[in-house]
């Protein structure tokens, strides 16, 4: 059966490429893309013609950065994003309990450091309320954890327990552990007693609810950051379930530096095995490993991205990954044919990935193919030249500078840097490709959010007039295509995959605003009418 979608802005995932009125597709593939007339003379007398009233119709949105599982978890725990003071908090974890009275364990998600009293968290604040188990709340970047002090004991922190190569446990003046966990500390201690706590029928249903929900949201593909043991076991029992998975991913194998330089190339030989596994067996046009990513530092909010100057406090962060301990690693994966992403947020860290990429076109001979940066948030005009010299994508996330979250990351830099973060037009203008996603669950998953900050640089959270520097917006065909074709190149998909072009996989979607035309404040309440995955309907207008 042929289908002709009429009346409709249709962008074809190119920026520099007209706007269309109609698209057909028959059966899987797209079939003509034009003008009504041309489209429906291909398609025949016998196509069904439908008219999508002025709606936006596009490829579906490539999640270009997201934690699939991770997002699935998040959605069931106790949400503090918009939590403004510690009494909210608090209230809303005394909530969950009387809701949960049977509960062995408490967990949030999302919360600010603005909303609380000092600069930093402590278990005392959770113990006032909630001291009988453990209390397990991932800060709104995900780079930390705050915990009570049940948690603390449950997971057998103590004040010998050493701090882990890239994290903190940090600690009072008498050495006891505060209940505020770092970077590679949250990960040793909480994520690893997460996970050992949770069964396999528990990620199971965090990935179906991720799949669920982006499908709801118009994305139709999506790059997992984050994929390791547990991660890639539950890709493969939806694949061994269900032949296929909703749309297509693809996954970077997630590398911590262990401070053994052999267990770190031991790691990497386990990323291209498991990347073997998932390319030789059934599936794998859904799934695939195409990379590794390397967590190069912290975060601003936390005084943990590794910058070039000292914060307003004075601290100076290390990075999580030196040069010298991420250089043979990442020489090792480029050599096993493993992409490289770099967590970088910090203007040094983003230097040291670069210094991995030229040290991978030395050793091995050529640049690596694909290399990502990830996040950007502080970078020089001298990094980003070099982005643009060796073709290297910059993978950012526009709700990560939502104003209303702006005003600690801003106090932390304290000066210059404040106000020359996330550069997106200064990447632009020298020719890097962009590829957007959200990071979720680190912040809101809404591709329309992120795509309204992108055009308009204003809150999603706090909506308003409020900007943080207009300038840097980007125009919707600009947008979208780094929703769309840039984060489908970027993550390693199939050819056709974010675009739209005769032959290729009809995967769709028709928004309910067309932001060439609507008002940007549209998208805060839009809707996504359908969605299509290889010319199937699996969100479709009600």
């Amino acid at each position: 059966m042929t289908t002709v979608f009429t009346n409709a802005a249709v962008f074809t995932g190119d920026e520099h490429a007209p706007i269309h009125e109609a698209v057909a597709i028959d059966s899987e593939r797209i079939l003509a893309v034009g003008e009504r007339s041309t489209v429906l003379n291909i398609a025949g007398d016998s196509a069904e013609e439908i008219d999508l009233g002025g709606s936006l119709l596009a490829p579906g949105f490539v999640e270009a950065h997201t934690h699939m599982m991770m997002l699935g978890q998040t959605l069931d725990k106790v949400q503090l994003r918009d939590c403004t003071s510690l009494e909210e908090i608090q209230a809303r974890l005394i909530r969950r309990r009387r809701e949960q009275p049977d509960a062995c364990w408490i967990l949030g998600s999302g919360w600010m450091f603005e909303a609380l009293p000092s600069d930093r968290p402590t278990a005392a604040m959770i113990d006032e309320v909630i001291d009988d188990i453990p209390v397990l709340l991932d800060s709104n970047d995900v780079h930390s954890s705050w915990v009570n002090t049940a948690a603390l004991r449950a997971m057998g922190i103590g004040r010998q327990t050493p701090d882990p190569p890239g994290g903190e446990i940090v600690r009072d003046a008498q050495a006891n552990a505060t209940g505020f966990l770092l970077e590679n500390a949250a990960i040793e201690h909480a994520w690893t007693y997460l996970e050992n706590k949770t069964t396999d029928d528990d990620r199971d249903r965090f990935l179906d609810s991720a799949f669920r929900t982006y499908l709801e949201h118009g994305v139709t593909a999506a790059t997992d950051m984050a994929v390791g043991e547990a991660e890639a076991a539950a890709f493969r029992r939806r694949l061994d379930r269900d032949g296929r998975l909703p749309f297509p991913v693809t996954g970077y194998w997630l590398l911590r530096p262990t401070g053994d330089p052999a267990q770190d190339l031991d790691n990497v030989r386990r990323a291209a095995q498991m990347r073997e596994q998932f390319a030789t067996a059934p599936g794998s046009r859904w799934f695939r490993i195409v990379g590794v990513k390397f967590i190069l530092d912290g975060v601003i909010d936390a005084c943990t991205a590794a910058m070039r100057e000292p914060y307003a406090d004075g601290t100076h962060a290390e990075p999580i990954w030196s040069y010298e301990s991420a250089a043979p690693v990442a020489v090792s994966a480029d050599a096993h044919g493993l992409d490289l992403a770099m967590h970088a947020i910090g203007d040094h860290a983003s230097e040291i990935a670069f210094d991995l990429v030229d040290e991978c076109a030395r050793v091995n001979g050529q640049k690596p193919r694909s290399p990502r940066i990830e996040h950007l948030e502080s970078v020089t005009n001298g990094t980003i030249a070099r982005m643009a010299e060796l073709d290297v994508v910059a993978s950012m996330q526009p709700v990560h500078c939502d104003p209303a979250i702006m005003a600690n990351w801003m106090a932390m830099l304290g000066d210059r840097r404040a106000e020359t973060g996330f550069p997106w037009q200064t990447l632009r203008e020298a020719g890097v490709r962009i590829a957007l996603g959200t990071d979720a669950p680190t912040a809101p998953h809404q591709t329309t959010h992120n795509l309204f900050i992108a055009l308009t640089t204003r809150s999603t959270l706090e909506p308003g007039p409020r900007t943080y520097h207009a300038e840097r917006a980007f125009t919707p065909r600009e947008a979208l295509a780094s929703l769309t074709r840039h984060g489908a190149a970027a993550g390693g998909f199939d050819a056709g995959i974010g675009t739209i072009a005769p032959g290729g996989p009809a995967n769709l979607i028709v928004l309910d605003v067309n932001p060439f035309e609507d008002d940007t404040d549209k998208l805060l309440t839009s809707h996504v009418l359908r969605a299509l995955i290889d010319g199937e309907h699996v969100r479709a207008a009600t």
